[in-house]
């Protein structure tokens, strides 16, 4: 069952996704060469203490940190550790979220080391624009295959693939709520979209095949054929007047 919130809830989401994004934002400051990973998930923690915010992951399902930081090859789910150091031309998948006030936010971003190949920078940017058109097409009338398809069509167009095994989702007192939003379908497929909906909308580009695999650590997700992956998020809802992306500072 899809939830559909009250704007009082939606404003409650607002929050805790600008408190995320606030985060999202400085760290990328700090993903520079010779920084480990785990370096950023103290910096991540840190802030969130001093934010107020209890970190959404760490203990999800077992997870142990606050932040998933994912380089190059890793497509979502990299766990910290101070033996993962950032080098120029690496790009890493910063993704983190909070729960405040019972409400949940999810965001997610994908940023250069130094400075990157212009190939690692058009899958970058390929990514964050059908994120970016995916979320257009949250309105009243359009159905999910809408926002899917959108993100399909593109990533495909500008001859990348789409990860098929990890999807977006509905989010509010639960991190993951109905429905699931797969990054490939159909567009007018699905359920229809109505007010007070709220999704976590999350492209997660190859630049080489789908395929995909688990690392031993049972959370990390990598490439099978080695290639760079960029994954982008926002939280938006539908409303009368179109969509309005919770994540957004």
């Amino acid at each position: 069952m899809i939830i559909c919130k009250s704007p009082a809830e939606i404003e409650k989401l607002r929050r805790s996704g600008r408190t995320v994004r606030q985060v999202l934002g400085e760290i990328r400051e700090q993903a520079r060469p010779g920084v480990t990973t785990l370096d950023l998930e103290k910096f991540v923690a840190r802030r969130l203490k001093e934010l107020g915010a209890r970190p959404a992951f760490k203990g999800y399902r077992g997870y142990p940190c606050c932040l998933c930081a994912s380089v190059n090859d890793e497509i979502i789910h990299g766990i910290p550790s101070d033996r993962r150091t950032l080098r120029e031309g690496d790009i890493v998948s910063l993704d983190t979220g909070v729960v405040l006030d019972g409400y949940y936010g999810d965001s997610a971003i994908t940023v250069p080391v130094g400075a990157i190949s212009e190939s690692a920078r058009r899958l970058l940017k390929v990514t964050e624009e059908a994120l970016e058109l995916a979320l257009q097409k949250v309105r009243l009338g359009n159905r999910l295959g809408d926002i899917s398809a959108t993100v399909q069509q593109y990533a495909e167009k500008n001859g990348y693939s789409v990860v098929r095994e990890f999807v977006g989702h509905g989010i509010g007192k639960a991190m993951h709520e109905e429905p699931q939003i797969p990054n490939f379908g159909q567009a007018g497929h699905g359920p229809l979209l109505k007010e007070g909906m709220v999704f976590a909308i999350e492209p997660m580009v190859n630049a080489g095949g789908a395929a995909v695999r688990v690392l031993e650590d049972n959370w990390t997700a990598v490439t099978v054929d080695g290639t760079l992956s960029a994954h982008f998020e926002h939280m938006v809802a539908v409303t009368q007047n179109g969509p309005d992306v919770l994540t957004r500072l």
